[in-house]
């Protein structure tokens, strides 16, 4: 089948912000290869980085195919198009990039479970007007040979809203961003079965912009390929589109070399600086991974914890970290990349935890972390861990008897090296105590005895509990 132009489209250009920019603002601003130059409403050219002169690029039609345009490529930085007798987008190379092989692709689809190819087969069924894609994780974790679990679904050209509410699913739509949140049915795999719980994050393809540092972006309507521009990595910007022919695989950005290569690569020299919780996310996928830092993103590591302070999504990649398989060891590989200062007293905690034969709670995570902070209290409220970590650190730290292999038991193991193990009521009774109200009574006395300091290994307690007795 015949691509046309029409289905690349975004709705338009980004606005000019705050008044008239010049084009190195605006290319800087939205992250752009290019600006159209104007001429009335005639398109008059292109304003690309470095150039002193308008560069000519030809118009096409919508209604022509991909093919047609691309054939001027890479001749010239981009082609315009027009839809209705307007301006509608300028379609640089990496738009009209051509697909990997089909072999990639069909590794990709194999991966997903049935229940989602169904989704996307229903969803690209439902776009006629536009692009859909399945893009980010999801395709990164099946060219690994993993399973795809996290589905995040671009769309060009469409309503989001309405192609939400036509799958049946149940879904929160969010205006700001045009997106919308799909609530998938459980399901399974041929090697097990798929977490419950899951979700499609359905997204409007879109050009970003950030006010500050750190602030929440500012959205545009965009291309596909200007949507996997906007993201964190080179190997997150990978795009599975689903089309009548079937799904094709597209690499505008060099993905597949870095994830072959085992590089995180950021794809702008902004990236960690606009959003400083990128760096979290980094050593995230570096340690569940085995990825290597690109010298890039090294280098923007200073500029990131300039900014990590008033990046509220860092607080929330913290706060992921701690279900990672190896939460040291994302702490660690922050430490490598000169970004320890984040979390710097809780490393040797989390470490030993990592260390241990079989992985310790998430729970038992976050109550190691909060207890290096010297604000625990804070530390909780910051990363909104809940409750739960903090009373099961003060469990930890009491004396009360914690059974072996519990969280309070791994935790105080953790945290107090030098505890001991305390006597039972089946100690008591042992030890030739009546069964009653007594073997409470006992317990209690050595409790209070083990809170006051004068017990300090289970052969005292059995010493104080004869003397009880």
């Amino acid at each position: 089948m015949t691509v046309r132009l029409a289905r690349l489209l975004p709705l338009g250009p980004p606005p000019t912000p705050q008044g008239e920019l010049g084009a190195a603002e605006l290319l800087l601003e939205w992250n752009l290869d290019v600006v159209l130059a104007r001429d009335g409403e005639k398109v008059a050219g292109v304003l690309v980085p470095n150039a002193a002169e308008t560069v000519w690029v030809p118009v096409f039609s919508a209604a022509e195919s991909v093919q047609l345009a691309r054939g001027w490529l890479p001749n010239v930085p981009a082609v315009a198009v027009r839809r209705g007798g307007e301006f509608a987008a300028l379609l640089t190379p990496a738009d009209l990039a051509l697909p990997l092989p089909s072999a990639l692709a069909a590794q990709v689809w194999a991966a997903l479970s049935e229940l989602d190819r169904e989704l996307l087969t229903r969803l690209a069924s439902l776009t006629t007007h536009g692009q859909l894609a399945l893009v980010g994780g999801a395709v990164r974790d099946a060219l690994l040979g993993l399973t795809p679990l996290d589905l995040d679904i671009v769309v060009v050209g469409e309503d989001v809203e309405a192609l939400a509410r036509a799958t049946g699913l149940p879904f929160v739509f969010h205006p700001a961003y045009r997106n919308a949140t799909l609530s998938l049915p459980d399901g399974s795999l041929p090697d097990g079965s798929l977490p419950e719980g899951r979700a499609a994050d359905l997204v409007s393809a879109r050009l970003e912009r950030y006010p500050v540092p750190g602030a929440s972006p500012l959205p545009w309507p965009g291309t596909l390929s200007q949507d996997l521009r906007r993201r964190d990595f080179a190997l997150n910007a990978l795009a599975l589109v689903i089309g009548d022919d079937g799904p094709e695989l597209r690499d505008p950005f060099g993905g597949l070399a870095d994830l072959r290569g085992r590089v995180l690569r950021p794809l702008h020299a902004q990236s960690l600086t606009d959003d400083a919780s990128r760096l979290v996310r980094a050593a995230r996928l570096a340690a569940r991974l085995d990825l290597n830092a690109h010298p890039d993103l090294l280098a923007q590591v200073p500029n990131a914890l300039a900014v990590a302070a008033v990046t509220p999504r860092l607080d929330a990649e913290l706060r992921l970290m701690l279900a990672e398989p190896k939460p040291g060891r994302v702490l660690r590989t922050l430490q490598s990349w000169g970004a320890g200062e984040l979390l710097p007293a809780a490393l040797p905690l989390l470490e030993t935890l990592d260390a241990l034969p079989e992985r310790p709670a998430e729970a038992v995570y976050a109550a190691a972390l909060i207890s290096a902070s010297p604000d625990p209290q804070g530390l909780e409220l910051r990363l909104a861990l809940g409750p739960r970590p903090a009373a099961l650190l003060a469990r930890a730290l009491g004396f009360d008897y914690a059974a072996p292999g519990s969280q309070e038991a791994v935790l105080r193991g953790l945290l107090r090296p030098g505890a001991y193990v305390p006597l039972t009521g089946k100690d008591v009774l042992a030890l030739g105590a009546a069964p009653g109200p007594g073997i409470g009574a006992a317990l209690a006395h050595l409790a209070e005895l083990r809170r006051s300091g004068q017990l300090h290994s289970r052969e005292d307690e059995l010493e104080a509990l004869r003397a009880y007795l």
